[in-house]
Order: structure tokens, then C-alpha cells, then sequence
């Protein structure tokens, strides 16, 4: 397997599982919080998808299609559009609501064809690339791009978390 192979199986699973946390909710499910200080599946969905969105477009070179494909004003956060959830208050956790479950993997799955087209066209020295060098020591493209399918997974694991806890409620 190529480095676009193993980048794409990574990021296809977790697209597998974002789908499989989201699927079929309606709202209430979606947004519900198991209690104030938690995370809803809206949210940690909304989350993941914008940290991929924002790391993706930088190393890239691209804007976020969040900001130039009418995302940000579909989802009609009460925030500024730029923001990507990280040191979000709860109160701003709980503001991240959605109408429907396809808004949601909408936007992940825009962001997630992006990802997968990106990726396709990266060989082995491309990752060595320094894409941030605000890190000791500067952050590569692949360790970018690791961090990132780390996050997704850990996140779309407490969205299936969530929506698990909430079938057994």
C-alpha cells in the first residue's frame, strides 16, 4: 500500500464511523446532552469536521469550504464563522445545534471528499513538507495529517458513545 492508499483507508474510516454515530437521528438525538458540561453528537461531529476542514485547506493551500460553500451560514452558529470548536465553553457546546442529520454529514462529507482528494496526490516526501512552525519541533504534513485522523476517530467514537447511551435510555 502507497502513503495515498494508507491516508485515504484511514480517513474512509473515519467517514465509516461518523455515518454510522449520525445515521438516522433526528435532532433531539443529535443535540441531546447526556448532561450540561457534555458534549452532544451535533457538536462533536461539527467539530471534528471543522478541525479536518481548517488543517486540511491550510496544508493544502485551499479556503474552508465551511467559509466559501455557504456552510457557515446554513449551520447559523452564533459564533464566528472561523471558529472550529476548540476551547469552546459549554455554553457554546450546547449553541451547536442542527436541523437535521444530513446538514451535518453534509458538510462532513464535503470536507471528507476534499480530504480524500487532497490526499490521493501525496507521496512519501511530501509528508516531510512543514506545514506549522509554531510547534517544537515544527509540525510536518504527516504528523498533520495523523493528528487529524486521531482527533476524527477519537471524536466520532464519543459521537457512537453518545448515540449509544442514548438508544439505551
Amino acid at each position: 500500500m502507497n502513503t495515498a492508499g494508507m491516508l485515504a483507508e484511514a480517513f474512509d474510516r473515519v467517514g465509516e464511523a461518523v455515518h454510522a454515530a449520525v445515521e438516522g437521528l433526528g435532532p433531539e438525538d443529535l443535540d441531546a446532552r447526556v448532561d450540561p458540561g457534555a458534549n452532544s453528537i451535533s457538536w462533536l461531529v461539527w467539530h471534528l469536521t471543522r478541525v479536518q476542514d481548517d488543517h486540511i485547506a491550510d496544508a493544502a493551500g485551499t479556503d474552508q469550504i465551511w467559509l466559501t460553500d455557504g456552510w457557515a451560514d446554513r449551520f447559523a452558529l452564533p459564533f464566528d464563522a472561523s471558529a472550529t470548536g476548540y476551547g469552546q465553553s459549554a455554553e457554546e457546546v450546547a449553541a451547536v445545534r442542527v436541523e437535521s442529520a444530513e446538514l451535518l454529514l453534509g458538510y462532513f462529507d464535503a470536507v471528507q471528499e476534499r480530504t480524500l482528494d487532497f490526499v490521493a496526490g501525496l507521496e512519501g516526501h511530501a509528508l516531510d513538507r512543514i506545514v506549522d512552525e509554531n510547534w517544537s519541533p515544527p509540525v510536518t504534513l504527516g504528523v498533520r495529517l495523523i493528528s487529524v485522523v486521531a482527533e476524527d476517530l477519537q471524536h466520532a467514537g464519543q459521537a457512537a458513545y453518545v448515540r449509544g447511551m442514548l438508544e439505551r435510555a
